[in-house]
């Protein structure tokens, strides 16, 4: 038999949905009204950013932004485009592509970010003290890890 949320259960449950709903339509909003690119595109160039080489393999940086294979090639072609990002075969083994973001496309990070961090801030940290911050990142670290185990298993 279902053992059913009880009532605090459900409202946490509830405000969870709103936030992992909401939040990135509402960065969605801001990136596109500023930078006319999507809260996804963002974070696509913010990931090959902060990496030493500014260089991924497009399979790692799909299961980092939890996108497809297919969606993520269809962005390289747009980002290839704009002059943000090259492709090529992985060096090291031919069976891969690798990204990597050009001088423009970080320029784009760089100029994208400022105004992303502050609305990350207003909606994620200014609501809560830093012992909250504390407790969230405690309680979100026991909820993601076996997620990101299982979405990296499929």
């Amino acid at each position: 038999m279902t053992e059913w949320l009880d009532d605090e259960q459900q409202q946490l449950w509830q405000d969870l949905l709103t936030v992992v709903i909401g939040l990135p339509a509402l960065l969605d909003r801001q990136l596109q009204r500023d930078e006319s690119i999507s809260n996804f595109e963002y974070s696509v160039l913010a990931r090959l950013s902060m990496t030493e080489t500014h260089t991924m393999r497009l399979s790692d940086l799909a299961a980092q932004t939890t996108s497809t294979l297919p969606r993520l090639s269809k962005l390289m072609v747009r980002f290839e485009q704009h002059g943000w990002v090259t492709r090529f075969p992985d060096p090291g083994n031919g069976r891969y592509t690798l990204a990597r973001l050009t001088a423009s496309g970080l320029e784009k990070v760089v100029e994208c970010a400022p105004a992303h961090v502050e609305r990350v801030r207003q909606l994620v940290f200014d609501p809560l003290s830093a012992a909250q911050q504390r407790a969230l990142a405690a309680a979100l670290a026991r909820i993601a890890g076996p997620v990101r185990e299982q979405l990296d298993g499929h």
